[in-house]
């Protein structure tokens, strides 16, 4: 069904794991997206940034995604990213969005939660959820650029949920947009003290240079939502050079593009059995 984040982080509170939400840097990531998810019995968070939503329309990701939800048997939320123009969002609710973020993390604290909550009046009222942010992420995403994160402070985050009826809250706890030469060292106590601060699903950005052994430790602290972008467009990139580097120019496209989004697939797939803790019964015998 295609779904808000309210029922899909629900049911991944009440079971205990995290939804893998996806960027889609392209039309052609989702059907690969969405039956990766399909085929774990997960549900799936697609995630587009307002220049790809723009770029490819934001009717045509809407139709996909309902589309799929319905035919291909899975939960599917549709989730602007990083929002940080008030039309974007308004734009992407009345075209379809079944959910939206607004990013007021680089703004005053009283700024942010006045924005946050105007967002939150239009997008409830059409039935469309809202993730928040509190604290920011360090990195360039979108050709936007944060040179420092900033940690979360819990006592922002109090009263920021006090004030904001979010249905998520995004968390700086020491990631970074697009990372993946490296690994981020996270901050597990300060997300710790948030976690038992506040109720409300948590989400971690700049997912992809988190280290896969701590994923189990993100979900027990209220991790929710995961956010991969990074690494899905740099191996579907890799994958097109060489593809199109080594084919006839008379040669079908879908020759070249289909082994990209096979490697999403997989690289979703992966992700998914992770989040959802299906190999924690082999880790725990052969630990």
């Amino acid at each position: 069904m295609y779904k808000t984040l309210t029922p899909v982080l629900k049911e991944a509170e009440r079971l205990d794991y995290t939804v893998g939400a996806f960027n889609a840097h392209n039309l052609e990531m989702v059907p690969a997206m969405i039956n990766a998810a399909r085929d774990s019995g997960s549900a799936i968070i697609i995630q587009t940034s307002v220049s790809t939503a723009r770029y490819v329309g934001m009717t045509n990701f809407v139709a996909v995604c309902k589309s799929m939800a319905e035919s291909e048997t899975v939960d599917v939320v549709l989730h602007l990213d990083h929002a940080r123009d008030l039309t974007d969002i308004k734009d992407a609710i009345d075209a379809g969005y079944s959910s939206v973020m607004f990013d007021g993390s680089l703004l005053p604290f009283k700024e942010n939660i006045a924005k946050t909550k105007r967002v939150i009046d239009y997008a409830h009222e059409h039935g469309v959820s809202v993730e928040g942010e509190i604290g920011t992420i360090g990195g360039t995403e979108e050709g936007f650029t944060v040179a420092e994160g900033q940690y979360t402070d819990p006592k922002d985050a109090i009263e920021f949920v006090k004030e904001c009826n979010v249905d998520a809250l995004a968390v700086g706890i020491g990631t970074h947009h697009g990372q993946f030469q490296s690994k981020t060292k996270l901050n597990f106590p300060l997300l710790e003290e948030i976690h038992h601060a506040i109720d409300k699903p948590l989400v971690v950005h700049g997912g992809t240079g988190v280290d896969e052994k701590d994923y189990h430790r993100l979900t027990e602290n209220g991790i929710r939502k995961f956010n991969v972008g990074t690494e899905l467009l740099v191996a579907w990139t890799r994958t097109a050079q060489e593809k199109f580097g080594a084919t006839e120019v008379n040669n079908s496209l879908r020759n070249n593009i289909m082994p990209c989004n096979k490697v999403v697939h997989d690289i979703v797939a992966h992700k998914i059995d992770l989040f959802m803790n299906k190999n924690s019964a082999i880790s725990a015998v052969t630990a």
